[in-house]
């Protein structure tokens, strides 16, 4: 099965008030390593959304087949200093299964004539 996962989530002040330089640099040493770590098991795409909500600054899209491994990358993204050190906090998370009713479906199916 295909898992869609969107995380919402919201830069602080303190991320902000440092400077793009630094904030470069910081992802490269302290958050991009955790994302090249679970690369072949979790794709993840990153949006702006600070023009367009409120609740939120941004939000990620991750696709994964395997459920564990997206939960060990949020794990090791909570014991970032990222989040650790307040420079971001998640907001939602959502998840669903793409087609899951296919899937549902063709492993039902038949399963009416023995119950």
């Amino acid at each position: 099965m295909q898992y869609t996962i969107i995380v919402t989530y919201r830069f602080s002040n303190l991320w902000l008030q440092l400077s793009r330089e630094a904030r470069r640099d910081f992802q490269g040493t302290h958050v991009l390593p955790l994302f090249e770590k679970y690369a072949d098991s979790v794709r993840v795409r990153f949006f702006d959304a600070e023009a367009f909500a409120t609740h939120y600054t941004d939000f990620a899209i991750f696709e994964t087949e395997d459920l564990k491994h997206y939960y060990f990358l949020i794990e090791e993204l909570r014991d970032s200093p990222l989040l650790a050190q307040g420079y971001a906090e998640f907001k939602d998370i959502l998840i669903g299964i793409e087609d899951g009713y296919q899937d549902f479906d063709r492993e039902t199916s038949g399963m009416e004539d023995q119950t």
